[in-house]
């Protein structure tokens, strides 16, 4: 057996700031890196073809950063249970690291990837990478259970002490040529394009893939560079974060998603800009950067100790609530034509980017599930096969906390589109960039909805297809009815 050690990448596309790939270095300078394109993910119905590309990006970035350590990525493209074991057993290999995941498949998989490689006497080794705070480090004080509410986690989760930044990887061996042609015999190809998936995204990405564009963005975001003291987007974060029109959030949660930044690399440039402020509102803005990094945490802590989640309700009054899901309205909804501006607005934006802004990803939410009365799932699902940041804990977190069906000590509710819109579009900026064909519409209009027949047809603008204040009733009758079963 050679001293080989394959790292098996997964949510961690990146060389620096890994915690599993340190730990392989540590035991064996010939580490070799490998990403199996799993057929049981890229098949699903709920696949994004914007993530998609952005994930063949990091790979390609991923595999230069192999090269210039002197190793190599390997691409694979199948079940992980079956070409991960047969790679490490055609190299001789002495161990296959990698790092866990919160998510149920990826828990299942993992655990048939194991017991293959374990039969084929191949060591294992695991480790928690893409979280600050592995499950059941951040358990109630009272009952030693994982929590179900976010403030307490909060407050117990940053009185913890944060792990340190990995230590950068410089120098790796990779396979020789013979054991380069022998890896293509077991299933090594070239790392394909997603068009070459079957997935075409020719719209550019908010951010491009790999760690170099996600690291100049976080430094960017926190003012870590002289030059950049100007750009004060982490400083100003508590208030910009709210108003889509802004340029007011870091924008690196497909980054997170996919690794291509260390989570403990993105806690640490928070901390470098807290001790940079030179005022108690900085800090507060700061800090409320880190709460949305906990709230992160938080849903994926979730999705780890109750996998439930991720097929329904939390919520006993949801799992059998008397959804109308018509059809008709839902297809409004997914093509931005409710007659509602703010939510067309944001739904276009999804559209057209594979990305929307926070606040509008509350806004329509709440609107598909309080007045279009639509199942939560169907645009959790519809969030995935359009989001490049889309993230199991995170949108399904995101969705049932819209839907009051998920964990919130104060779930019922509802958002006025309207009022949302004068509170955070109040110059219908927004609403004009996604909206082109209301640009002549006076902003009072667009922002209340007060948009006269006559604009509509004019415009082609879709009339209102529901009353906000009719559907607000009723949903609250139904979740009253619900509550006393």
């Amino acid at each position: 057996m050679s001293d080989l050690i394959l790292f098996w990448h997964r949510r961690d596309l990146r060389i620096a700031d890994n915690v599993g790939l340190a730990a392989a270095s540590g035991q064996s300078k010939k580490v070799v890196g490998v990403f199996c394109l799993d057929r049981d993910i890229l098949e699903r119905d709920d696949i994004a073809p914007a993530r998609v590309t952005y994930m063949i990006g990091c790979l390609q970035e991923l595999q230069q950063s192999y090269q210039q350590v002197g190793s190599q990525l390997l691409i694979l493209q199948g079940k992980p249970s079956q070409a991960i074991p047969e790679l490490a057993d055609t190299l001789h290999t002495k161990a296959v690291f990698w790092n866990w995941d919160v998510e149920p498949y990826a828990n299942a998989r993992d655990k048939q990837v194991k017991e293959a490689l374990k039969e084929k006497g191949i060591a294992v080794a695991n480790y928690w990478d893409q979280l600050l705070h592995a499950p059941g480090e951040i358990r109630t004080k009272s009952a030693d259970e994982p929590y179900k509410v976010y403030t307490p986690f909060w407050k117990n989760w940053q009185e913890q002490s944060k792990r340190a930044i990995v230590d950068t990887i410089d120098k790796l061996e990779g396979l020789t040529e013979a054991e380069t042609k022998t890896a293509h015999k077991a299933g090594v190809i070239d790392l394909p394009t997603a068009k070459d998936l079957g997935y075409t995204w020719d719209n550019p990405l908010l951010l491009s893939p790999g760690e170099k564009a996600a690291r100049e963005r976080l430094e960017e975001f926190c003012a870590l560079r002289k030059q950049q003291r100007s750009v004060r987007a982490i400083y100003e974060y508590n208030e910009q974060r709210n108003f889509p029109a802004v340029d007011g959030t870091s924008k690196l949660s497909a980054a997170l998603k996919f690794g291509a930044i260390g989570i403990r690399t993105i806690w640490q440039a928070s901390v470098e800009a807290y001790d940079n402020c030179r005022s108690d509102e900085a800090r507060e803005n700061v800090r409320t950067w880190q709460q949305e990094l906990a709230w992160r945490e938080f849903y994926q802590h979730c999705m780890y100790f109750f996998p439930e989640l991720e097929k329904g309700a939390y919520r006993d009054e949801f799992k059998d609530f008397p959804w109308e899901n018509n059809e008709d309205r839902f297809q409004a909804w997914c093509e931005g034509k409710t007659g509602y501006p703010i939510v067309d607005a944001a739904m276009r934006q999804l559209n057209e980017t594979g990305w929307m802004h926070n606040r509008c990803r509350m806004i329509v939410a709440s609107f598909l599930t309080k007045d279009l009365i639509i199942d939560w799932r169907w645009g959790e699902k519809y969030f995935m096969q359009k989001l490049y940041d889309g993230d199991l804990s995170a949108n399904n977190g995101g969705w049932q906390w819209s839907a009051s069906s998920g964990m919130d000590p104060k779930p019922l509710r509802i958002f006025n589109p309207f009022s949302q819109a004068q509170k955070y579009d109040p110059e219908a900026e927004y609403i004009r960039q996604w909206l082109p064909e209301l640009s002549s519409i006076d902003t009072e209009y667009l922002v209340t909805g007060k948009i006269d027949d006559s604009d509509r047809d004019s415009c082609d603008y879709p009339q209102l297809i529901v009353d906000h204040k009719v559907q607000q009733k009723k949903f609250k009758e139904l979740y009253k009815q619900q509550k006393r079963k």
